[in-house]
């Protein structure tokens, strides 16, 4: 398995926002966010990530189930999904969990990997994250 890692700065493309009236507080988000990344190994440099995110938000906490696909400059794609929670800390929203990397199409067919990921919410409707991992074709 060979180690690598990213980043990405993206934004909030569109998002609905159910609130559940049986308590306060709690309601259920389905957005999509992409961006472009910048990563150590030169197969996703420059590629553009999209990722579909279900949050079930609960006061300052939430967690969350997405599912994404990354598109290199050539078009060649790879695919997966990431499971974690949101919290607040000191007032500003921290993003944490762990993806896997599940397939993909052209010079990634084949390929498998996971890792994890961190990061923030900048200012609505932005989020950085970094993520780092392993991968095999």
């Amino acid at each position: 398995m060979k180690k690598f890692s990213g980043s990405f700065t993206g934004k909030v493309n569109w998002q609905n926002d159910v609130t559940l009236h049986h308590r306060g507080g709690h309601h259920l988000n389905f957005a999509e966010v992409s961006g472009e990344q910048d990563c150590s190994d030169v197969k996703w440099k420059g590629a553009t990530i999209t990722y579909w995110n279900f949050s079930d938000i609960k006061g300052d906490e939430s967690t969350f189930h997405a599912y994404y696909s990354n598109i290199d400059k050539e078009g060649d794609r790879d695919w997966g999904r990431i499971d974690g929670r949101t919290f607040k800390d000191n007032g500003e929203v921290k993003i944490e969990g762990k993806w896997v990397l599940d397939g993909g199409d052209g010079k990634f067919k084949g390929i498998r990997g996971n890792g994890r990921v961190w990061g923030n919410a900048i200012s609505p409707p932005d989020v950085k994250l970094d993520w780092d991992g392993e991968y095999e074709i």
